[in-house]
């Protein structure tokens, strides 16, 4: 039986305290909790052989965590880092990027977590905004990423191990800089968000109360990076002396492999974006499975969860500039609620308002906008004081010196039980597969290509499982590129999650009266209007053909070219998942959805198919070749 779900509590749940390692201590400086380095290196030294992260077939002890982590700090210290020095980290989910940034946290630095798959030119954008002192890294990025201006460590170097395993000294208060991570900008540009360890503290004192976490928990780290959820996901649980454990990237972009993989390795409690969450509310669960919590965010949740399910379904809201979660509560099965699920209410010491436009409280069950208030408040972004004077305002509702709001942008209204139910956007910001999204900053990049005059990028799709950005393109001097093109040229600024995966061509985009862009008289994509990869050709083998026939199926289409992407005809990652189970029928080889996002087209996954068949028939005995051919 899950335990109670107690989220709403209004005092401050403080860590445990930290029991002192033979290493110096930390000096304490305004302050009456202990760190979270401190109640790590607790940890570690209560129990010093449980493990800490577990990755595939590696397996981290809370000590080996704690002294990794304590030489790579007493180098940061050697480099200078200190309090309100940012310290990059560039590496995948890993073993390693947790030590890196634990270590961080040790010398007293703030970490800024980067995603290594993202554009080279983004990074290094980030990294001339933010000036780290020192970038962590690994592979060709250690070269590629090096600046006069700052050092860089190559984690994966012998040398670290010259470096004490004693924790350095250093001075730690909670108005501190903690971390700073990167959203998409509304200028064109990404912003970096400054967020303190008072309110990371807070964070982790609200979701180890109300979720009961203990020792004895199993927690998944399945975020990116540089996605605010990756900090949620790891602390709590590290603090609390549980085990952190990182599925491989097919697994755990699978919901059935997934799923498994929870079972397998009973895991607790595990986040999942709003997308993924909604596909794994639908799969069959064993009774006896140790999941006690799902959460999920990001996205609007259209879903409500079976009275069959093992556990609990927690919906959680919050932008990043408010320390990851602002609100949360529990999913009822449907027959409870038809409407949408709710976003629950704020957590521990945040306060949510819903305001009209003149900044007074909604009256119940009327529209407003959410502003919110309380520990969770990001200081601002980094270097925009004009941005952050706009978005944080003074808070009129708090008799708290200094205290401010900050205003989300999200519209919402408050239910007679209290809870909020999140309606949608003021601005034309989007969401998608967990990432915030500002369409500027990719119409930015769009309108830098040299045969493109004007674009406007909308979110198309009902629900996030089939939502798909859209970029509406008017041409320069009546050129006509193709799809590809405009694709590879914004591959150089944006990540994947960010690239439009239709482009319509429009001989001029429609305004309205006002002159702005009148988005509602955008049209649908069609076969007419959308642009292309490359000129149609026919299938050119028994499995092309049959692969053919399936998609054109799915997608309702008369005919596709081999070369089409699945994806920019219309398919999404439930189509996805029935494509996998028709070729399976169809050929008799397992995929991974994930094949399907390298290998989009028909004539590549002809080519997979065809590899699968091949290893399928060279592992069997002459029998059953045999048996197979006849």
């Amino acid at each position: 039986m899950s335990t109670p779900f107690v989220p709403f509590t209004s005092h401050v749940y403080s860590l445990p305290p930290a029991k002192l390692i033979a290493a110096p201590t930390s000096l304490q400086i305004n302050r009456t909790e202990p760190s979270i380095a401190e109640v790590i290196a607790a940890r570690a030294a209560e129990a010093p052989n449980a493990p800490a992260v577990v990755s595939n077939d590696e397996v981290l002890t809370y000590a080996e965590l704690d002294q990794r982590a304590n030489r790579v700090a007493n180098q940061l210290v050697g480099l200078g880092v200190a309090a309100e020095n940012i310290v990059a980290v560039c590496l995948d989910r890993s073993v390693e990027s947790i030590i890196s940034t634990l270590a961080i946290m040790k010398a007293g630095g703030a970490f800024l977590p980067l995603d290594p798959n993202h554009p080279i030119d983004r990074l290094r954008f980030m990294l001339d905004d933010a000036q780290p002192r020192v970038l962590i890294t690994k592979g060709k990025l250690v070269a590629e990423l090096d600046h006069p201006t700052r050092e860089v460590i190559d984690i994966s170097c012998e040398g670290l191990a010259d470096f004490s395993a004693q924790a350095p000294i250093v001075e730690t208060d909670p108005k501190q800089l903690a971390y700073v991570i990167y959203t998409s900008g509304s200028t064109g540009e990404p912003k970096g968000v400054e967020i303190t360890h008072e309110s990371l503290q807070n964070l982790i004192s609200w979701h180890r109360n109300a979720f009961q976490v203990t020792s004895q928990d199993r927690a998944s780290h399945l975020a990116g990076v540089g996605f605010d959820a990756s900090v949620w996901e790891v602390w709590p649980y590290l603090t609390a002396g549980a085990t952190l454990y990182l599925p491989d990237e097919e697994t755990r972009l699978s919901p059935d492999s997934l799923r498994d993989w929870i079972v397998e390795n009973k895991i607790t409690i595990s986040f999942l974006p709003t997308a993924l969450a909604e596909s794994l509310m639908i799969l069959d669960w064993p009774a006896e499975a140790a999941l006690r919590f799902l959460l999920t965010g990001a996205d609007t949740l259209h879903r409500h969860p079976t009275n069959n399910l093992p556990f609990k379904v927690v919906n959680n809201y919050g932008p990043t500039e408010c320390t990851v979660v602002a609100t949360s509560g529990i999913v009822h099965s449907a027959n409870v609620d038809d409407g949408l699920p709710t976003i629950g209410r704020a957590i521990s010491n945040i306060d949510v308002h819903i305001l009209d436009e003149n900044l007074a409280p909604a009256a119940d069950g009327e529209a407003g906008e959410i502003y919110i208030g309380g520990m969770g408040v990001a200081r601002g972004y980094l270097n925009r004081p004009d941005l952050t004077a706009e978005k944080f305002i003074a808070d009129p509702f708090s008799s708290k010196l200094n205290a401010r709001l900050y205003r989300t942008g999200d519209l919402a209204r408050r239910l007679p039980n209290g809870d909020i139910a999140y309606l949608s956007r003021v601005d034309d910001q989007i969401k998608i597969c967990g990432y915030r999204i500002e369409p500027a900053e990719i119409e930015a990049a769009i309108d830098r290509h040299p045969a493109i005059a004007s674009s406007v990028v909308t979110a198309r799709g009902s629900n996030c499982s089939d939502k798909r950005l859209t970029a509406y393109v008017a041409m320069r001097n009546g050129t006509t590129p193709a799809a590809t093109e405009l694709r590879d040229s914004l591959r150089t600024s944006l990540p994947d999650y960010m690239l439009p995966s239709v482009f319509v061509k429009l001989q001029f985009l429609p305004l309205t009266a006002n002159g702005k862009i009148d988005r509602a008289a955008l049209p649908e994509p069609s076969s007419e209007n959308t642009l292309r990869d490359d000129d149609f050709i026919a299938p050119r083998s028994p499995i092309e053909n049959r692969l053919s026939e399936i998609v054109c199926t799915l997608l309702k289409l008369d005919r596709i070219s081999v070369n089409d992407n699945f994806f920019l005809l219309g398919g999404h990652s439930l189509l996805g998942t029935q494509l996998i189970v028709k070729i399976r029928s169809a050929f008799g080889v397992d995929l991974a959805l994930r094949t399907l996002f390298d290998a989009s087209t028909i004539a590549e996954l002809s080519n997979e198919i065809e590899r699968l068949i091949v290893a399928r028939i060279e592992n069997m005995s002459e029998e059953e070749a045999e048996a197979l051919l006849a």
